[in-house]
């Protein structure tokens, strides 16, 4: 059997965003790149990129240049 009714053998766990990602992700979302996008590359849940986006998480780390 294969999947999550196996208890998702084979999956490895998607990466923990770290606080030095941010500025990053916060550049990308100015210039316009689709959170889906973003959550992608960094391989995480697009709801961890937009609570980036909306500041629900690390509010107080600026955008990098």
């Amino acid at each position: 059997m294969t999947g999550i009714a196996s208890g998702g053998f084979g999956r490895k766990p998607s990466y923990t965003l770290k606080p030095q990602d941010v500025p990053f992700i916060k550049k990308r979302i100015r210039e316009g790149d689709f959170v889906n996008r973003i959550a992608a590359d960094y391989d995480v849940n697009p709801g961890r990129i937009s609570e980036i986006k909306t500041g629900r998480r690390y509010g107080e780390i600026p955008a990098a240049p």
